[in-house]
């Protein structure tokens, strides 16, 4: 049973939320959103370049990933979450975890973003016209994008959840799980 909140909406412990994966992914950025789902009874897919494939975290911390990307039907899931570290550049690479972002997004799923995650979202070109934020090293490609960027732990702009660091966690799963809370 999770830790529930009393906005809550129907069974949220039924939900089933995806996240991608591939080499280098920031570990805390990873763990701490899958682990906090998890305390709250969401089922949570990991997708990756292959199915059953470890790939390591920036500071050595595995994770297994689950389906491969295109294995699975955004229609199945409640929302995605995408880590950052060095993985979200090879992430942005592959049509179909583009092609994800992009289901999610037109469904009105929460999308999850944190520091370098934003890549992704700026190749399935989602961005135009949002308010988001991220690692400020990624600032000139968000607002080449066409969003809006502010420096602030954590931004809603409609389904889209974005966070800039480790530090701001904490609060970027509060945002993320109202949001699917809401739905």
């Amino acid at each position: 049973m999770g830790i529930g909140y009393p906005f809550m909406k129907g069974a949220i412990s039924e939900m089933k939320v995806l996240t991608v994966v591939h080499q280098d992914f920031e570990d805390l950025e990873f763990w701490y959103p899958v682990l906090r789902l998890q305390e709250e009874g969401i089922t949570v897919h990991v997708l990756g370049e292959k199915a059953n494939e470890t790939y390591s975290g920036k500071h050595g911390v595995p994770a297994v990933s689950d389906y491969a990307f295109g294995e699975v039907d955004a229609a199945d899931y409640a929302g995605l979450l995408i880590p950052g570290g060095w993985a979200p550049d090879k992430l942005r690479r592959f049509p179909a975890v583009l092609e994800l972002v992009r289901k999610m997004d037109e469904s009105g799923k929460p999308i999850g973003q944190i520091c370098h995650a934003g890549w992704v979202l700026v190749s399935a070109k989602v961005l135009k016209g949002r308010k988001v934020t991220s690692t400020t090293a990624i600032r000139d490609d968000m607002e080449n994008a066409g969003a809006m960027w502010v420096d602030e732990p954590v931004v809603v702009d409609g389904n889209l959840i974005s966070s800039r660091k480790p530090q701001d966690l904490p609060v970027y799963m509060k945002a993320f799980i109202e949001a699917l809370a809401s739905k």
